[in-house]
């Protein structure tokens, strides 16, 4: 099977030339590298434009000439990938790509359509960092299981792996960190094997250049709501 990586990037000059070659040092049978870069400002596209040779052999870049969101640049790499199996990366280095092999088994060995990597489960390293954060993760992954009736520690991990078959069977809109209720959301809706794994996690700080906020967390409530009990598709 070929394997899509699709890595989001907004703004991250410090990291994404260290994330892609922790990417492409993981072994994987067959696999192409998918960076969105989402009308970054801080120099990652002038270094995403002056990618090694070697490099450019393995991953391909589409530009969004304005900021769109985690959820629209997601998107966009997803019509692009001509992969088996969708891997969403993000582009600084909280969650480390050696974790790929695990994340693929239960679909490599037929027993996946998805599976979410979670930093609650207790597998390697963890970086101690915001209580409040953890809180809000737990109450966001608790309100999505009460509607969706899944039973994940983890619905807001950016480690969510799947076919890509899957896409045809629902239509994703939110265009911002909204992406991750909704895909829960309408993962649910569907006949699909939903599996997890425990991961490791080195998370960042706000002076680090952590993004995601308190309207983000107001935002995924709406979304969990919305595309749980009111959107059939």
């Amino acid at each position: 099977m070929k394997i899509s990586i699709v890595i989001p990037v907004f703004n991250e000059a410090n990291t994404i030339l260290t994330l892609l070659d922790r990417v492409m040092a993981v072994e994987l049978p067959d696999r192409e590298i998918i960076v969105v870069d989402d009308g970054s400002w801080d120099g990652t596209e002038e270094k995403l434009n002056v990618l090694s040779e070697s490099a450019r052999l393995s991953v391909k870049v589409v530009f969004h000439e304005k900021n769109k969101g985690k959820g629209a640049s997601l998107r966009s790499g997803f019509a692009v990938a001509k992969g088996d199996i969708i891997i969403i990366q993000d582009a600084d280095l909280e969650y480390n790509p050696d974790q790929y092999p695990r994340l693929l088994a239960p679909i490599l060995e037929g027993n996946a359509d998805v599976v979410y990597g979670s930093r609650f489960k207790g597998e390697g390293p963890h970086r101690v960092l915001f209580f409040w954060h953890y809180v809000g993760n737990k109450f966001l992954t608790l309100l999505s299981n009460m509607v969706t009736d899944l039973n994940l520690t983890d619905m807001e991990t950016c480690y969510k792996v799947f076919k890509k078959e899957i896409l045809s069977k629902f239509h994703l809109i939110e265009n911002r960190f909204g992406f991750e209720p909704e895909f829960t959301a309408k993962i649910a809706k569907h006949d699909l094997s939903v599996y997890e794994v425990g991961i490791s996690y080195a998370g960042r700080t706000y002076k680090e250049g952590k993004k995601i906020g308190w309207k983000d967390g107001i935002w995924a409530i709406w979304c969990i709501l919305k595309y749980g009990l009111f959107c059939h598709k």
